[in-house]
């Protein structure tokens, strides 16, 4: 008989529902993450709860919901009808049990499967559930999922709704931190999407007086809009657009119930088709695609009955239809004849606009064909390079889902020098972690044209590994994370990256794409114990809690951490700083601020930030 492991029915188990949730979390709630990415999993616990609020607003009941966030505990509390005072327990831990199977009582919901809340109470440490309806209160608490208090029925004057109270469980999110930007960020989507809909974030008021619109306004600077915003809306289909005078790729924000579809799907496909359909036809020129939508800024949401998304974190619409009912159109059909009547029609009535859209236009068919045979010479270089040099160390992700170009848990790192890269690149996790060495400092590239990354054989080449050339929609990374030495040539290397990003592919920032890697500058153990530190106050703590006296090393550089170190800080422990920019703030005043000549206002900047950083430093 063979040694192979035996494999009987003693090998076969049964999860409930909790422990199937803990154990595989990723089906859920997509990747863990500690909260310095939009999609991290403890976004997506507040989402699941809030998309239950919402669509008790979307069928007419409840115009307020309050939410707070607070020593890592989260607080929803909606006025709609309340759960079934009977049915609490088992709403939030039945599987397979919740009104969303009930398209009488829900109709174009966001939830259908009847999961996430299930999920929320499963992966949080605390987790308590209040209904009021008919001036009764039921409440019950969970912990990991398990029923630890259940309260009766009892008579209360509080205004009917549902509370969901939760912590998430820190034995799961390992060091999680909720960024408030992406919790507003949530919030401001869920206002633009629903007219008339209050949201209290931490006690500040959120509301939406004209939908996308509104959006694309906090998107775009006024002094970057080519023309004036464009809103259509009609029915269940919304969309605004406009165009960029500075920015070169497209912009697409897309909902589904709303639900930010972040990954897109079926009804984007159709809207980009849809757009460059109805803007030929207009002016009844056959225009190149890529010219018509260069630099685009636009959103479109629409509603579907009973929507198949493509995973449980609703990140991309997978419906052909818009529902199930005979007749009723396929979502392409829809939202093309939407714009085409819609878009069409509007040019025709403000001819300024349309004037403005063609020269737009124009502008993007000169440029291409200036820059077609740079184009041509610089994917040559870059396919050459590929092959016979190792600048991009790619993982396999790519090589294993061919069918989605970005993988969600997907990394590149950027890195300077042989040292650094060589570093990462031993101790990385090759099936989603990717290696890109840069070769000396980049160019500062504020103020040049989209020519200079052609000819730029680093801008060439890492342009090419993130394949951003003509839009986001082929980015094969969702993490492009820039490490460089803690030291001021490190941290001139990071100025410059963001300057490129912010000049020819703002979306990967606006986006949330972009981030800085955070690696200890000290090393502090004794015998027993190593503690890493990111800062001279943990560094202070680390030599008060392995005292008397431990070895200190001081990390100059990232090629001095060895591999086997450095496997601590680009695993499941790894600290990303998120690249974010001020909506309020436009790139051009951004870069030329900072980027641009020294002036006089960049000269006291830079002196009175100084004077607080040493300041700072002498206090401790």
């Amino acid at each position: 008989m063979s040694d192979q492991t035996q494999y009987n029915e003693d090998n076969i188990r049964s999860l409930d529902w909790k422990e199937h949730i803990r154990m595989r979390p990723g089906m859920y709630i997509g990747k863990l993450g500690d909260g310095s990415s939009a999609d991290d999993g403890i976004y997506i616990l507040v989402k699941e709860v809030l998309d239950n609020c919402i669509d008790e607003f979307a069928m007419g009941a409840g115009k307020t919901i309050e939410v707070t966030i607070k020593d890592k505990t989260v607080t929803v509390r909606d006025y709609g009808r309340g759960i079934p005072l009977g049915k609490v327990v088992d709403v939030v831990s039945k599987m397979n049990t919740g009104g969303k199977y009930d398209s009488k009582a829900f109709q174009k919901s966001v939830g259908l499967n009847g999961v996430g809340t299930k999920a929320v109470n499963a992966l949080s440490d605390y987790f308590r559930v209040e209904s009021v309806r008919d001036d009764k209160q039921k409440a019950a608490e969970f912990s990991a999922g398990n029923l630890v208090l259940e309260e009766d029925i009892i008579d209360t004057t509080k205004r009917k709704g549902t509370k969901v109270t939760f912590t998430p469980d820190e034995t799961i999110f390992k060091n999680y931190k909720f960024r408030m930007e992406y919790v507003i960020r949530m919030v401001k989507n869920y206002c633009y999407l629903n007219n008339g809909l209050t949201i209290i974030f931490n006690g500040e008021k959120y509301f939406s007086e004209n939908g996308l619109k509104d959006l694309l306004e906090e998107t775009i600077s006024v002094e970057d809009l080519e023309y004036p915003i464009i809103h259509l809306k009609e029915g269940d289909i919304e969309i605004a657009l406009t165009h960029s005078k500075t920015q070169y790729s497209e912009e697409y924000h897309s909902f589904v119930n709303g639900q930010n579809t972040t990954q897109g799907g079926t009804h984007l496909a159709a809207y980009r088709e849809a757009i460059v359909k109805t803007i030929r036809e207009y002016y009844n020129k056959p225009f190149e695609a890529s010219d018509v939508r260069k630099s685009i800024v636009t959103a479109i949401s629409i509603k579907v009955m009973e929507p198949v998304f493509e995973s449980q974190t609703k990140t991309k619409l997978g419906s052909t239809e818009i529902g199930s009912e005979p007749g009723m159109p396929s979502v392409r059909t829809f939202v093309n004849d939407f714009v085409k009547n819609k878009l069409d029609s509007y040019l025709h009535k403000n001819p300024e606009t349309a004037d403005a859209l063609l020269r737009k236009i124009l502008q993007a068919e000169r440029e291409r064909k200036e820059l077609s045979g740079i184009r041509k010479l610089a994917k040559d270089r870059a396919k050459k390079a590929n092959l016979h040099n190792k600048k991009l160390r790619d993982c396999r992700a790519h090589l294993t889902d061919t069918k989605n170009p970005r993988n969600l848990e997907s990394t590149l790192f950027i890195t300077e020098g042989d040292s650094a890269s060589g570093s990462i690149t031993k101790s990385r996790d090759v099936n989603t972690q990717a290696v890109f060495s840069l070769r000396g400092k980049p160019l500062n590239s504020y103020g040049m044209s989209k020519k200079i990354v052609y000819e730029n054989e680093e801008f060439n080449l890492l342009q090419a590994a993130l394949d951003i050339e003509d839009d986001m929609e082929n980015l094969r990374y969702n993490n492009i994370v820039i490490a460089t030495d803690a030291d001021v040539d490190g941290m001139h290397i990071r100025l410059l990256l963001i300057t490129f990003f912010l000049q020819f592919f703002p979306e990967l920032i606006k986006e949330g794409h972009l981030y800085i890697l955070q690696t200890p500058l000290f090393r502090v153990r004794n015998k027993k114990e190593t503690i890493y530190c990111y800062s001279e106050d943990e560094r202070k703590a680390a030599i008060e809690k392995l005292k008397p006296k431990p070895e200190i090393t001081r990390f100059k550089g990232l090629g001095e951490i060895s591999p086997d170190e450095f496997k601590n800080f680009i695993g499941e422990t790894i600290r990303l700083d998120p690249v974010m920019m001020d909506k309020h703030t436009s790139v051009e005043q951004l870069l030329s601020f900072y980027m641009g000549k020294n002036t006089p206002d960049r000269q006291e900047f830079i002196i009175n930030n100084l004077k607080v950083e040493l300041d700072t430093i002498e206090a401790n």
